[in-house]
């Protein structure tokens, strides 16, 4: 009986990974490895998609912005001096967001280089950091606020104690919404009515429905795993960085893993004519990725 139990389990093991393997090959090819396309960075970070498919992307220690045209495949210096630019997004009106960490504000970038400091304080005290941005459709946005002190900051003394997620309304009325040991990584999407927020130093990613302008169901832990950046495919895929990029499906069960040959993988994206080319900031260099899936918009 225990060896009819035991090779009943064996079975359903292989069975288990048999179907992640036939689902991961109808997601990547076989055989293609990450292409770098240049390592000329200190860190990158913040990787985001314009209406064209071109990725704008930060380089927070020499306080830059740079984006990756997809059509020469090259990459091209946008912005410099940018408030140290962390995470980015581009709203509804292509307008990149920028969590500029040097003063902790919030910055909206026009393509024709006219920065607008959207905020950078809340309740009258200044934020530590926002790290990552999430715009929707209603004109609002999502954003984390951890605390990484960062060594080119001024005088700084932390005036908001904890480390949380926030929504600010396009009136520009902020809500704290949760707080967690150390947020990072965010996304969402309107079509899947979800938002995705890692909580790195606690190990952890949880999930959220979005029910609304600014309202959330209560979090669900999604995996135990935390992460620096993170992005989604139109299956609702959930791709998490740290060691490489990690996949993950819907129901939170990782299903592949793309090697990055850096220390640190910090974030990821799809981008390129089609959407469906992975774009990876990995320590002193970013990467493309092509995929048979795209990503949500």
């Amino acid at each position: 009986m225990k060896n009819i139990c035991k090779i009943g389990l064996i079975g359903l093991v292989f069975a288990l990974v048999n179907c992640q393997s036939v689902k991961s090959s109808k997601m990547f090819y076989g055989g293609v490895k990450p292409e770098m396309v240049s390592d000329k960075f200190s860190f990158t970070e913040g990787p985001s998609t314009d209406k064209e498919g071109n990725v704008y992307f930060t380089d927070q220690p020499n306080d830059k912005i740079y984006y990756w045209d997809w059509k020469t495949n090259k990459v091209i210096e946008f912005l410099d001096k940018t408030g140290r630019a962390n995470g980015t997004h581009f709203d509804k009106d292509d307008f990149l967001i920028t969590c500029s960490d040097d003063q902790g504000e919030i910055w909206k970038i026009s393509k024709d280089k006219k920065v607008e400091v959207l905020f950078k304080g809340f309740e009258g005290k200044r934020l530590n950091g926002p790290n990552d941005v999430w715009n929707d459709s209603f004109g609002g946005m999502y954003f984390t606020d951890p605390l990484y002190e960062r060594e080119y900051w001024v005088g700084f003394k932390q005036e908001i104690s904890n480390k949380s997620l926030y929504y600010r309304n396009k009136a520009g009325k902020i809500t704290k919404l949760e707080t967690f040991t150390q947020p990072n990584g965010i996304v969402g999407s309107e079509t899947l009515k979800k938002l995705y927020v890692s909580d790195i130093d606690a190990g952890k990613t949880y999930v959220y429905d979005i029910l609304g302008e600014g309202k959330l169901s209560e979090k669900k832990l999604f995996c135990e795993m935390g992460s620096d950046g993170m992005t989604l495919d139109k299956h609702g895929n959930l791709y998490l960085t740290g060691d490489g990029v990690s996949v993950f499906d819907r129901s939170g069960k990782k299903i592949y893993h793309i090697s990055i040959p850096e220390k640190w993988t910090s974030n990821v994206t799809f981008g390129g004519e089609n959407n469906d080319v992975l774009f990876i900031t990995a320590s002193k260099s970013v990467y493309t990725f092509p995929t048979k899936v795209r990503g949500v918009k």
